[in-house]
């Protein structure tokens, strides 16, 4: 039998398009040829779920989602879809969530905790749970964000008023005046240093030689003797002054007894009243004569 031209075109047409259908699936990662299970998630907002976007379970590939459509015979509902390999045993009581990415996006993941021997069968709905996500926490902190904003806006505008100081631009300057002269002591200062330092070592060197002659001669010296004739010293002292104390003694007298003090004094008055009548009458107590007469 003869195939017409145009019964080929057609029939390879047909082809293509099979192939084509196959294809598409394939790249959108929906399994084709296996048989997959299928289960039921509710929500109360999809979060912008996708169909054939990846099922993740505790984040591993597990599958894809298969369809997402609206619970028109439940509104404030919607239904996902999914199709995970047959070999998962899903548990009641697992948590299923939708969480949205910071640059958008969604991503349906699966914690699957609990005992597997209790777990969901084919086709059965598992409820999805509420929680916030990342994006629903992000919006509840903006209340509290906002203050501490303000704070910083008035912040920036206080350092924004300093920057733009004339003052600041004086100080800075005043700063570096200050570097540079302290910079140019350092140098002068290491220059005198690397001139004067020698002299002051080596005289630091003789002082400490200094030091240690006069330790040396220090050790050298009897001072227990010395030690012994200070002592010796100090009793005669002692003994002096107590014969000075003692009334019955020679000095004792001396400086206890008014009469010998008194006798003392009169016998001093008299001699100066003596040199006064010398001195104003010398004739009386010399006798001198070139002729040896003596005078009436």
């Amino acid at each position: 039998m003869k195939i017409s031209k145009e019964a080929k075109i057609g029939l390879m047409g047909t082809i293509a398009l099979i192939v084509l259908f196959f294809g598409i699936n394939f790249l959108k990662g929906m399994s084709i040829f296996s048989n997959d299970a299928v289960y039921y998630l509710q929500f109360k907002n999809a979060k912008g779920l996708t169909k054939n976007s990846t099922v993740f379970a505790d984040g591993f590939d597990i599958g894809r989602v298969s369809d997402v459509r609206y619970d028109y015979m439940n509104p404030g509902k919607v239904i996902v879809e999914i199709s995970v390999d047959r070999s998962l045993r899903i548990p009641k009581g697992c948590k299923v969530a939708l969480d949205e990415a910071m640059l958008g996006g969604c991503t349906l993941n699966m914690h699957l905790t609990g005992n597997v021997e209790d777990a969901y069968a084919e086709g059965d709905t598992i409820i999805g749970d509420e929680s916030n996500g990342l994006m629903e926490k992000a919006s509840a902190m903006i209340p509290q964000v906002e203050p501490i904003l303000a704070k910083m806006d008035s912040l920036l505008a206080a350092l924004n008023r300093i920057a733009t100081d004339p003052a600041l631009a004086q100080i800075l300057h005043n700063a570096e005046e200050l570097t540079a002269n302290l910079n140019q002591s350092s140098i002068q200062l290491n220059k005198l240093l690397a001139k004067d330092m020698p002299q002051m070592a080596k005289t630091f060197n003789q002082a400490g030689e200094n030091i240690v002659t006069l330790t040396n001669n220090l050790n050298q010296l009897d001072l227990q003797t010395t030690l012994n004739g200070i002592t010796a010293t100090v009793n005669n002292v002692n003994n002096m002054l107590a014969q000075m104390q003692n009334p019955q003694g020679t000095l004792g007298k001396l400086m206890n007894d008014p009469t010998l003090y008194n006798n003392l004094s009169e016998t001093a008055n008299s001699a100066n009243e003596l040199m006064k009548d010398l001195k104003a009458r010398p004739k009386r107590y010399v006798h001198f004569s070139v002729f040896g007469k003596k005078e009436e």
